[in-house]
């Protein structure tokens, strides 16, 4: 839960970034939220959902 909102925060600061920085316009971004929305609701999502956590998992095993 804490890495899913972590990973949801940091995507909405980076695409209020782009669209302020004049890199990614309204329309494709109003797309783009859509397209994560509708995606979450589909069959694909476990398997993502899997896949992030494992970067997250591997991420946090690195020891610096």
């Amino acid at each position: 839960m804490a890495i899913s909102l972590s990973v949801v925060l940091l995507l909405g600061i980076v695409l209020v970034v782009f669209i302020r920085g004049g890199s990614l316009k309204g329309g494709p971004a109003v797309v783009a939220v859509l397209f994560g929305f509708f995606l979450a609701s589909t069959g694909m999502a476990p398997s993502i959902n899997r896949f992030m956590n494992s970067i997250a998992e591997t991420i946090n095993q690195i020891s610096f």
